[in-house]
């Protein structure tokens, strides 16, 4: 991802249905762990601007982002985050050093995903969790894939097998942006560039209404636009 499409994207998260959807869904995820105890370290891999460290920190995580882009660097330390230049293969922080590891839209970068997710399960705890969270499915393939610099979008056995290669325990995948998967499916046939352009504000208030409604219905299950995963270091590893 070029500075450009960083600065875009990170002018916007905060207002974008779609970002605003991904950080609820992580804050909801959150408050289903355990309370992080003062000063316990949670690491955002792949944060480019830092929008969802910033939710961790708001969770009482001492949370530090990482990015491989100098300018994704900068714009969270801008905002007053902890951030740090890093390769997602090749974390430069100590094992075991944090209690909570996220990676949102980092592995359908990366060619050797299986390298992310090692070092995910190396930098956790024992006990600690993982969260992740991909694009699904490759027959939505398209040219916003090609815009992003995707490499694959991801089934749930694939990411699954790719998690507890790595060692890790996985809890839970399930699926979001279900309601509007035939919507996005149509959509991205027809733009020919990636599809995160700023909405009208009438058409971003009624996408939000409707992936929040989601949240209220048993959809986890179907298939959607982006897969969640949920998993944990066991204890003796």
């Amino acid at each position: 991802m070029d500075v450009e499409e960083i600065r875009r994207l990170t002018e916007l998260e905060d207002r974008h249905w779609w970002f605003r959807e991904r950080r609820a869904r992580l804050a909801r995820e959150l408050r289903r762990l355990p309370r992080p105890f003062p000063g316990e370290r949670a690491l955002d891999v792949g944060a480019a601007g830092g929008g969802n460290t910033r939710v961790l920190a708001a969770h009482g995580w001492r949370a530090l982002a990482t990015d491989l882009a100098e300018e994704a660097v900068a714009i969270a330390r801008a905002r007053g985050l902890d951030a740090l230049r890093a390769d997602a293969r090749d974390l430069p922080v100590e094992s075991g050093a944090f209690g909570l590891v996220t990676a949102f839209d980092v592995l359908e970068h990366v060619e050797e995903d299986d390298r992310v997710a090692r070092e995910i399960a190396r930098v956790l705890r024992p006990g600690g969790t993982a969260l992740v969270s991909v694009p699904c499915d490759m027959s939505l393939w398209s040219a916003h894939d090609e815009a992003l610099s995707h490499v694959r979008r991801y089934d749930r056995d694939r990411l699954t097998r790719v998690v507890e290669d790595a060692g890790l325990a996985v809890e839970r995948v399930w699926s979001w942006n279900v309601l509007l998967r035939p919507v996005v499916r149509l959509r991205r046939r027809a733009v020919k560039g990636d599809d995160l352009a700023a909405p009208h504000p009438l058409v971003n208030a009624a996408l939000t209404a409707v992936i929040g409604a989601e949240r209220r219905l048993p959809l986890s299950g179907l298939p959607g636009v982006s897969l969640m995963l949920r998993a944990h270091r066991p204890p003796h590893r």
